[in-house]
């Protein structure tokens, strides 16, 4: 087995909405409210998906009331 297929590749801000089914205002609002997993490249953001995993079963995304109102 090659030693780079156990490297997870960096996924998109397009990629991570459509994972997780939300837009990317609520994506925007979890980074910067409830220290959502991202990290700055450039001008991109870029997410490890099992770092969005983990952090949604820790209780990050759970529903406060105010930010899944505009979903």
């Amino acid at each position: 087995m090659d030693k780079d297929q156990n490297i997870e590749k960096w996924s998109s801000m397009d990629i991570i909405t459509d994972y997780l089914g939300v837009s990317r205002e609520t994506v925007l609002q979890w980074i910067s409210n409830r220290s959502m997993p991202a990290h700055k490249v450039g001008r991109l953001w870029k997410f490890k998906i099992s770092e969005v995993d983990e952090w949604i079963r820790s209780g990050g995304a759970a529903d406060k009331g105010e930010l899944d109102s505009a979903e």
